[in-house]
């Protein structure tokens, strides 16, 4: 039997500890997250993603993670595609199966448990604006994570605009989009060095900043970890800095988000 609100009301009135999970394109990690203070309460779990990331197969690993942390509360969950109200609209790196899928409700039967879903790039970000380099500035936010692809997340006083997907417009003199020529896939791919990949990058940050005005741009994803390797070949007008979260900005912004959404059902 699925649960009710009525039924979880009592213990999630606090909503002070919820199991956040990210769930990527080769692993689906976990950890139950302190939602004050951002802090991991448990070492993070990492289960593969199945092969055929599917819906069944994805629903399964987060009842896997359910029982190994012996979960009884909320959960958030990061997921690599465009989120809308709990609904799987694009399916870039998984089973095109998931598209139109309520993700929330089919999580929440698999773990009798109440789950909020949103995307990936937006739980990371969420998460470096509460507790990471973001934390306390006032301004408009940009983050933008380089890896794989890249994902993007932005931010007013606070306030996310879901699903921006910003790796996926067309940069000047570039056949295919921002993700497939900027992204740290495309520097390994074409083997550039920091210098040129780095010019590219700028490129591509320049395009985000002259379209949104942000006054900082947060660096997340693998390139965060390397950015004394090409940041003098970046000339922007806002400040910028390497996200400071790392591999678990994914799961402390997942929980963050359900905290956020449960609290509003909840009439917190």
């Amino acid at each position: 039997m699925i649960h009710s609100w009525q039924t979880f009301k009592y213990n999630l009135m606090n909503l002070k500890n919820i199991l956040g999970v990210d769930i990527g394109g080769s692993g689906i990690k976990a950890a139950p997250v302190n939602c004050k203070t951002g802090k991991l309460l448990e070492e993070k779990y990492r289960i593969p993603t199945p092969e055929k990331s599917d819906t069944e197969g994805i629903a399964g690993v987060i009842a896997q993670h359910v029982r190994h942390f012996r979960w009884k509360g909320a959960i958030g969950c990061g997921f690599p595609a465009v989120v809308q109200n709990g609904i799987v609209r694009t399916a870039a790196n998984i089973d095109n199966s998931w598209i139109g899928i309520n993700g929330r409700k089919l999580f929440s039967k698999a773990t009798k448990l109440p789950v909020w879903l949103l995307n990936d790039a937006d739980a990371a970000g969420l998460a470096e604006i509460r507790f990471g380099a973001g934390a306390g500035f006032k301004g408009s936010i940009l983050m933008v994570t380089a890896g794989t692809g890249i994902g993007s997340a932005l931010f007013v006083k606070g306030k996310l605009y879901p699903n921006t997907e910003l790796g996926h417009i067309f940069l000047k003199e570039q056949p295919q989009d921002a993700e497939y020529s900027a992204s740290d896939a495309a520097r390994k791919r074409e083997g550039l060095d920091w210098d040129s990949w780095g010019e590219r990058f700028n490129t591509y940050l320049t395009v985000m900043e002259n379209l949104f005005w942000p006054e900082m741009i947060i660096i997340g994803g693998g390139v965060s970890k390397k950015m004394n390797n090409f940041k003098h070949k970046l000339n922007l007008r806002a400040r910028v800095e390497p996200a400071l979260l790392l591999n678990n900005a994914g799961i402390i912004g997942a929980a963050v988000a359900a905290k956020i959404y449960l609290k509003n059902q909840l009439g917190g």
